[in-house]
């Protein structure tokens, strides 16, 4: 589950618990929203953990000195 399904489950329980007033008859639309919302928050806390861990610290790249011995026999 990406983040943006995350936002979007967020966003759609926001709606349904807070914005709508329809009645469905054996289905409470506050709690759905609410389940939605905690869906949603528990992805992102999910999903930004996952990506913190992904993120590697790559040293950085040390130089190195080639030294070419010449003697030239004239």
């Amino acid at each position: 589950m990406g983040l943006g399904v995350c936002i979007i489950l967020i966003a759609v329980g926001a709606i349904l618990t807070f914005a709508s007033d329809w009645q469905v008859d054996g289905v409470n639309l506050d709690l759905v929203g609410l389940i939605l919302m905690a869906v949603g928050i528990i992805g992102t806390a999910v999903y930004t953990s996952i990506l913190r861990r992904r993120r590697l610290v790559v040293p950085p790249a040390t130089t190195t000195v080639a030294e070419n011995d010449r003697r030239d026999l004239l």
